[in-house]
C-alpha cells in the first residue's frame, strides 16, 4: 500500500524532510503490525498515519519539532483504536484467530528501537517480539496493556510520551507494561533456541510425510494444542484440538486425503516453521512452539486472507520439501475437521 501524497501533491509545498518523513514508514509498520497482530490492518493504520500528515499545512509541519516522533504518536494512537474495534470484530470471527504470519526476509520487522536504556531483564528483542508464541500473548491483553507494553518494552519509548499517547498517567502507563510483562515472562521461559526447534520442526514434518503415528506423538507434548485460523472461508478444524494424540492422529489423517501438498522448512516470523502448499500456492502456515523436544503448540494459519504475502512464494527449502498429496485440499480439510476436538 502506497503511502506517498495523492495527485495534486506539491512536492516543494512538502518541507525539506519529505523523504525523511517516507523514511519512516518501516519503523512505523513494525510497530503497527506488533500493535494490530495483522499485516494488513498495519499497512491501514501507517497510511492513516500518513494521510494526517498530509493533510497539515506546510506551517503546521514546520512546527513539529521532531517529525519522525510525531509519526509514531499518531500511528500508536491510530492502532489503539482499531485495538478496540478489532476486539469486537474478533469476537465475531468464524473459529480462532490466529496473528497473521511474516514470510522470511521481513525487513521491517527489525526496524530499529527509539534506545537502548531499559533494565536488561525486561528487554525485548525486535526479533523476539514478532515470534508467534510472543503475538499470541498480546492477543490476551487489553489495548492499553499492549500499547504501554510494545511502545516501552519492545521501542524503548519513555512512561511520560507513552501517557501521552494512551491519556494515562506515566505511573499508570508502568503498570500496564508491568502487567503485560508479567503474561511474557511465562511464554518466554519454556522457549527452545531457534536452532533446536528447527531440528524438532524438521523431525515432525518427516514423521508426517511418513505417516509414522508413533514419532509424531513422541515429538508432541502430552498437553499440546493445536490450533487452526481459517476466518471460516476455507474449511478448518474450529476449536482447538487438545492432545498429542489427537494432534498426531489428524495429521495421519492428512497425510493419507492429501498426498499432493508439499511441505517445506521455512522461517515463520523469525522462527522455524513449515509451509504446506499446493501448485506452487501456499495454503497453509505452521507456527510451532517448543519446550525441551516436544513441540507444545502449533499454529495453522489458513485463511487465504492472511497468507497474501505467501501465495507466489515457492518452498523455501527445496531441498527438504517432501509431497504428502493425492486426493486435494477438500480431502484434507474434511480429514481435519473430522477430528474430535
Amino acid at each position: 500500500m502506497s503511502t506517498r501524497p495523492g495527485p495534486g501533491y506539491d512536492r516543494s509545498d512538502a518541507g525539506p524532510d519529505l523523504d525523511a518523513i517516507m523514511s519512516e514508514r518501516r519503523h512505523l509498520l513494525g510497530l503497527a503490525y506488533r500493535l494490530l497482530g495483522s499485516l494488513a490492518e498495519a499497512e491501514d493504520a501507517v497510511q492513516e498515519t500518513y494521510t494526517r500528515w498530509y493533510a497539515m499545512s506546510r506551517q503546521q509541519q514546520d512546527a513539529v519539532e521532531s517529525p519522525g516522533a510525531w509519526l509514531t504518536r499518531v500511528a500508536s494512537r491510530v492502532c489503539l483504536d482499531l485495538l478496540g474495534s478489532a476486539r469486537a470484530r474478533r469476537e465475531r470471527y468464524v473459529g480462532e484467530w490466529i496473528p497473521e504470519p511474516l514470510p522470511e526476509h521481513t525487513q521491517w520487522a527489525t526496524g530499529r528501537p527509539e534506545d537502548a536504556t531499559a533494565d536488561p531483564a525486561d528487554r525485548v528483542t525486535l526479533d523476539e517480539s514478532v515470534n508467534m508464541a510472543f503475538l499470541v500473548v498480546l492477543e490476551s491483553m487489553t489495548p492499553a496493556e499492549r500499547v504501554a507494553f510494545i511502545l516501552h518494552d519492545v521501542f524503548r519509548y519513555p512512561f511520560a510520551e507513552i501517557a501521552g499517547i494512551t491519556g494515562r498517567t506515566p505511573g499508570a502507563c508502568r503498570q500496564l507494561a508491568s502487567s503485560a510483562r508479567r503474561r511474557i515472562r511465562s511464554a518466554r521461559a519454556s522457549a527452545n533456541p531457534a536452532a533446536r526447534q528447527a531440528g524438532i520442526v524438521r523431525d515432525f514434518m518427516q514423521a508426517w510425510q511418513a505417516r509414522d503415528i508413533d514419532a509424531l506423538v513422541g515429538l508432541l507434548d502430552p498437553d499440546a494444542t493445536m490450533i487452526a485460523d481459517s476466518g471460516g472461508l476455507v474449511a478448518a478444524v474450529l476449536h482447538p484440538v487438545e492432545g498429542g494424540p489427537r494432534i498426531a492422529r489428524a495429521h495421519i489423517d492428512i497425510a493419507r486425503a492429501a498426498p499432493d501438498l508439499t511441505l517445506a522448512e521455512t522461517t515463520v516470523n523469525g522462527q522455524p516453521g513449515l509451509v504446506a502448499q499446493r501448485d506452487g500456492l501456499t495454503v497453509t502456515v505452521y507456527a510451532f512452539q517448543t519446550a525441551g523436544p516436544r513441540i507444545t503448540r502449533i499454529w495453522a494459519v489458513r485463511n487465504p486472507e492472511k497468507l497474501h504475502s505467501w501465495t507466489s512464494r515457492r518452498p523455501p527449502g527445496t531441498p527438504h520439501a517432501t509431497t504428502i498429496a493425492g486426493h486435494g485440499l477438500a480431502g484434507t480439510h474434511r480429514a481435519a475437521a473430522a477430528v474430535d476436538p
